[in-house]
């Protein structure tokens, strides 16, 4: 796990190019704290950051080839350098090091651009061929390593976080204003673009190249599409499911250093951690993290996990003012604004990690590779519920349902009810995509300016995402379109978390459930190993019986929730209300003051639920005052004093 940056030429490098660079480089340090490395000719200059993980003496960055013609800046791990290694070998290829950052410099002298459909693994790479004067930027066929690039004149950027093209200095900070409607009703942004005018991020399984100022990008990898070849019997399935998922989680125990596991007690960290535990010679230490209020701490659960195991635990417990505390910094590390409130416990247990180990294994993916959300279950039954309930009630009589009864229902029932076929419109975007965790668009326009409420349409907001679950041209079951969309846009979004904050602590985090033969395996599975009625992962449940007590395989997902509606409720009102009511951001121009006071006063009273909406205002605007405003990283100040009635 690293930190690369680079910038290009079309021709010759610019006066002061090489200065820029390095600042790239240093505010990547953080990812690599262990050494750092600079290779500079006249058309390019690519810098490294490192953090040790494998060949501790001579894995050194940018590493070249046998000439110093072919140079690259690498981030991640190929697992299956050793394989490679004898072949590139034979071929006349000569090693200098044990690390797998050579295996892809010879891969590349060997086998061209197409040397990366041979790498298994997690990678992030810019391959500098002087000879051709052309660069190769690739971004691993998951997306687990982040790689971001832009233009400025006729030179490209590239680096593994923003930050690192805006401290190059050539790189104008403007916010991408027209990518707001679906930050905010999607909680991300599902193609290329980014929240940032001009910088773009590298799509997961596809690569670029620049040469003579032209850039190109192309797709190498996909998800191949569902189709029932495997025995859906299960007397095949289930023990080759199993039988790949060891294999993956023993080829991310390579490395020179101590590994662990981020064990939250749900069924995936808990799997990992067993299939671990049988295949190290000493006794596992397992990270857990957890709140202070006992509604959110599933402590019992991994514990229950680690005991069964044998394993060391380590546990940390988040209090709000820990929260609070690390949240601006940790927008700072993010750079687009924080999606999920799991970011910062997620950043609390890599700080307790990097104490012991320097590398841990996560159960990331399971959840959008095997139907693991509770979603899709109530998604499905919605989309059937509502193609009876169009066809068989006229629009007149849908309407008064939808703005008389479901108002009037009680209040938990009236929040789903309020997503449900009962109120909005028998389509993709309103039933899958305009989700729980983000802001409505209709309650988006009711908030937003004018300005802003102009652009919030339905393209503005969902096109990225329709393009994937359009793809198949509904060739595909739905299940299988809506776990293809979820691979392409949210699992993109949760890997960039689990990079960015387990790279904030220096601690590199690999995920089995994503290696590229098992994800490939998953997919063409029959849906029913999948979801199974209300029964989600069915396979991994089958494949995994013997590993881990009943209790967590049969217990509810609980989904790493955060107390912030108790917390923005409660004595941090105060904190939330000056910053979305401040002058500042009142001249921003973004939202409605009263509306958002409104939307203040309902979530403090409990008369609605809007945590996710207060959520998201925060930290956007927090992240304005960081990058856009140049403020740089803000304070959370302290909550506010709580006073007993006189």
């Amino acid at each position: 796990m690293c930190g690369i940056a680079g910038i290009v030429g079309a021709r010759r490098l610019a006066p002061g190019d090489a200065d820029a660079a390095r600042r790239m480089s240093a505010v990547l340090e953080h990812r690599g704290p262990d050494d750092h490395g600079f290779h500079l000719d006249d058309q390019a200059a690519l810098a490294h950051r490192r953090l040790s993980i494998v060949d501790l003496r001579a894995g050194h960055q940018p590493l070249a080839n046998e000439d110093r013609s072919v140079w690259i800046t690498f981030n991640g791990e190929i697992y299956n350098h050793l394989d490679l290694r004898p072949i590139l070998e034979a071929a006349g290829h000569r090693y200098r090091t044990q690390s797998d950052t050579e295996a892809i410099v010879h891969a590349y002298e060997q086998w061209g651009t197409r040397a990366v459909e041979r790498l298994r693994g997690m990678f992030a790479f810019g391959i500098w061929d002087a000879r051709r004067s052309r660069l190769l930027l690739v971004r691993d066929r998951l997306g687990v390593k982040p790689l971001y690039w832009c233009r400025a004149g006729d030179r490209l950027l590239f680096a593994s976080e923003i930050k690192a093209l805006l401290a190059s200095g050539l790189v104008r900070v403007e916010a991408n204003e027209e990518a707001l409607p679906e930050l905010l009703t999607t909680r991300y942004l599902a193609g290329e673009r980014t929240l940032f005018r001009g910088i773009y991020k590298l799509l997961p399984g596809h690569w670029l190249t620049f040469e003579d100022g032209e850039t190109a990008v192309h797709r190498y990898w996909d998800v191949p599409a569902a189709a029932e070849t495997h025995d859906a019997g299960g007397a095949g399935v289930v023990p080759r499911f199993r039988e790949l998922l060891e294999e993956s989680v023993r080829l991310r125990l390579m490395s020179d250093v101590p590994l662990g596991v981020f064990l939250s007690g749900g069924i995936d960290s808990s799997v990992i951690a067993a299939l671990m535990a049988r295949q190290i010679d000493r006794p596992l230490d397992t990270f857990s993290v957890a709140f202070e209020q006992r509604a959110f701490s599933e402590l019992a659960y991994s514990r229950q996990v680690a005991s069964a195991i044998g394993a060391n635990r380590h546990e940390v417990v988040v209090s709000d003012r820990d929260f609070f505390g690390a949240l601006p910094r940790l927008v700072w590390h993010e750079d687009e604004p924080i999606a999920h409130p799991s970011s910062i416990p997620l950043y609390f247990v890599s700080k307790l990690a990097r104490e012991h180990v320097t590398v841990v294994l996560t159960g990331e993916g399971s959840d959008e590779l095997l139907a693991g959300y509770g979603k899709y279950p109530r998604s499905l039954l919605n989309w059937r519920l509502g193609e009876r309930y169009v066809e068989l009630v006229p629009e007149a009589v849908r309407r008064p349902i939808a703005e008389g009864l479901v108002p009037r229902l009680p209040s938990r029932l009236r929040r789903y009810a309020h997503r449900s076929f009962l109120s909005v419109p028998h389509t993709p975007e309103a039933t899958f995509l305009d989700n729980f965790a983000a802001i409505r668009l209709r309650d988006l326009r009711q908030l937003a300016s004018p300005r802003l409420a102009a652009s919030a349409t339905v393209e503005s907001a969902y096109s990225a995402s329709l393009a994937y679950f359009h793809a198949t041209g509904g060739s595909q079951p739905l299940l299988e379109r809506l776990l293809y969309t979820d691979v392409k846009t949210y699992l993109v979004e949760l890997l960039m978390k689990q990079d960015q904050m387990s790279m904030a602590a220096s601690i590199e985090s690999r995920v089995p459930f994503l290696d590229h033969v098992l994800v490939e395996f998953a997919a063409r599975i029959p849906a029913e190993w999948k979801l199974s009625g209300f029964t989600t992962k069915r396979i991994l449940r089958e494949a995994t019986r013997d590993l881990i007590p009943a209790e967590i395989l049969k217990r509810p997902k609980m989904g790493f929730p955060v107390p912030f509606a108790e917390w923005s409720r409660g004595r941090w009102a105060g904190w939330v209300r000056d910053i979305l009511l401040d002058r500042k951001t009142r001249e921003r121009g973004l939202f409605e003051p009263g509306q958002v006071t409104r939307l203040l006063d309902d979530h403090a009273s409990g008369a609605r639920n809007m945590t996710d909406a207060v959520w998201s205002l925060v930290h956007l605007e927090l992240w304005y005052r960081t990058f856009i405003d140049g403020a740089g990283i803000q304070t959370a100040g302290e909550p506010a004093v709580r006073r007993s009635a006189a």
